[in-house]
């Protein structure tokens, strides 16, 4: 009898579901659903930089990839799945009622955007990160150790803050503050009362200062002191957690009967998805994992008793079987990566929204052709760009349109290009936004190799990896390492599934999942020597440009 998983990923943009064979990784069948009211920008506004996503979304997402996915599968295969486990972005945390139940799901709440989920790259809450680690100074200092000695307004905690002040009905209303990747299991297990929540290492170690060394949270009067609206939220966290090997129950009967599947499914514990896709792009100890998509996040493991008290300064913290049970798991990234040519082709192509209204050519025709075109920009951009000659004096751009994620979170920074001449036309701008967001990924390396956890090489994973190989060869130049990309395109969800395929005891451990279910490596970027010197010294102006911009913001 064969035995199937599911492996659900919930992107900033869609969630797609797999089904995978968990005896060899085959993937079965996949279906992505695209957020209809996320896709409308609904609750949203850019200009301050708030994103809220409605639950609404998630649920019915989840329900039909997941349907979608067996109706694409032979009949027998929805017989023997086994077990479903999730990963979500992060950190994307929601108000609940005692039952668990996100505030927009009540009706009372339902176009309110400070009751749904507070997508990771909301930076709404800059004052309130800033109150945090003003707050956590001197021996209070200890307790932000575990994160890299900076809080980060993407973080639990200072979203919290923030809504409980901005919003009284919200804050009269919530009893918990969950996150995404914890809510999901609850919510496909049929849970009812928010106390009995199972939260995963994984986000409440990186994002919620839960620590083991801390017995959980770092005392209730850090949090009261700091300001006391959220007392009763600290001490609801409860103090034990799960690695995403443990199963958080088992499929609800009204879940069951939605996705015609069987009760004695087994939900898995949630996680963050750079982290499960780590996972599914089969990382190996002092490997960077970089997923990258809208943002970056480079995942490290490494051996606990060679970790030691090591502690990495300015990253995403360190946690204990936050990827890979009895691995710490070191987690940094970029708040802006694919986002950064997502704008720049966003900004080349606002003139073809002219086109709704030519009187040359139909609407629909208007439509397509826009859409043509909006594609085809970033492919031409690269070849075009590939093909200039390197410059020293060529325009210079530092990557902080969504501010600086890691080293050293600072969401108030903002992004810069200088050199700009007559000259200056679009594959050259494009370039240097490329130069510059493998110029913010050699700052994260460098950070590790000089706290003493050394990089000895690279992994691509993520739909940028895949599509790109003018940013691959540019990123393989500035790092001076190979990177090599794996070949499955949807990683995160594939590490979703291997966790699945180890929550139903197919395999005793994560890594004998990663052995039997991964799928490989199919592409290899080797540094150029020539262009490698080059890029050492552009990194340095990078970096020269990017201490300017931090004196004067």
């Amino acid at each position: 009898m064969k035995r199937y998983v599911i492996g659900v990923d919930y992107g900033t943009d869609s969630v797609r579901s797999v089904i995978i064979n968990a005896e060899n990784g085959k993937e079965i069948a996949s279906s992505v659903f695209y957020y209809p009211r996320w896709k409308q920008l609904k609750y949203c506004n850019t200009a301050a930089n708030q994103f809220r996503q409605h639950p609404l979304d998630y649920v019915e997402g989840l329900e039909e990839s997941i349907k979608n996915c067996l109706h694409h599968s032979d009949p027998e295969i929805a017989e023997n799945i086994r077990a479903i486990s999730i990963d979500t972005t992060g950190s994307t945390p929601v108000a609940v009622d005692k039952t668990g139940t996100p505030l927009a799901l009540l009706k009372d709440f339902e176009n309110n955007p400070n009751a749904m989920f507070v997508l990771w790259k909301d930076h709404t809450a800059v004052l309130e990160a800033a109150q945090i680690n003003a707050h956590a100074s001197g021996p209070k200092a200890n307790y932000l150790r575990f994160v890299g000695g900076i809080y980060s307004s993407e973080w639990f905690w200072a979203k919290l803050l923030h809504i409980l002040r901005t919003d009284v009905a919200v804050r009269q209303a919530c009893y918990s503050w969950v996150e995404h990747c914890d809510w999901i299991p609850f919510l496909l297990t049929g849970g009812t009362n928010a106390d009995e929540m199972k939260r995963g290492v994984c986000s409440a170690g990186h994002k919620a200062l839960w620590s083991e060394t801390f017995n959980g949270l770092p005392p209730d009067d850090f949090f009261s002191s700091l300001d006391p609206l959220l007392e009763p939220y600290s001490k609801r966290f409860p103090k034990q957690t799960f690695t995403a090997d443990k199963p958080a129950g088992n499929l609800s009967s009204e879940w069951a009967t939605r996705l015609g599947l069987k009760e004695n499914v087994i939900i898995g514990i949630g996680a963050f998805d750079a982290h499960m896709g780590a996972v599914g792009g089969q990382i190996e100890p002092y490997y960077l994992s970089k997923v990258m998509g809208t943002s970056t996040c480079d995942m490290l493991v490494a051996p606990p008793d060679e970790v030691k008290n090591t502690l990495v300064k300015g990253v995403c913290g360190q946690v204990n079987g936050s990827i890979i049970p009895g691995m710490i798991g070191m987690e940094a990234g970029q708040s802006a990566f694919g986002d950064t040519y997502a704008w720049f082709r966003n900004l080349l192509s606002w003139p073809l929204n002219l086109l709704s209204e030519s009187a040359l050519i139909d609407p629909v025709t208007a439509a397509a052709l826009k859409e043509e075109i909006a594609n085809r920009l970033i492919p031409e951009l690269s070849r075009l760009a590939a093909e200039l000659p390197l410059e020293e004096d060529a325009e210079l751009a530092v990557d902080w349109l969504n501010g600086r994620r890691t080293p050293d979170a600072n969401q108030s920074l903002e992004g810069v290009i200088m050199g700009l001449g007559l000259g200056s036309d679009a594959p050259r701008i494009f370039r240097a936004w490329v130069e510059a967001t493998c110029f913010g990924a050699k700052r994260i390396v460098d950070r590790f190799n000089d706290e003493g956890i050394p990089v000895k090489g690279l992994i691509g994973l993520g739909g940028v990896a895949k599509k790109s190989p003018y940013i691959m060869q540019v990123m393989a130049d500035v790092m001076d390492m190979p990177i090599r990309i794996h070949k499955t395109e949807q990683t995160c969800a594939a590490g979703a599934a291997m966790f699945a395929a180890t929550v139903a005891g197919i395999y005793d451990k994560v890594e004998d999942a990663m052995n039997a279910m991964g799928q490989g490596f199919d592409a290899e970027y080797f540094p150029n020597p020539i262009n490698t010197e080059f890029y050492k010294r552009r990194y340095q102006n990078y970096i020269s440009l990017g201490n300017c911009i931090e004196q004067i913001s």
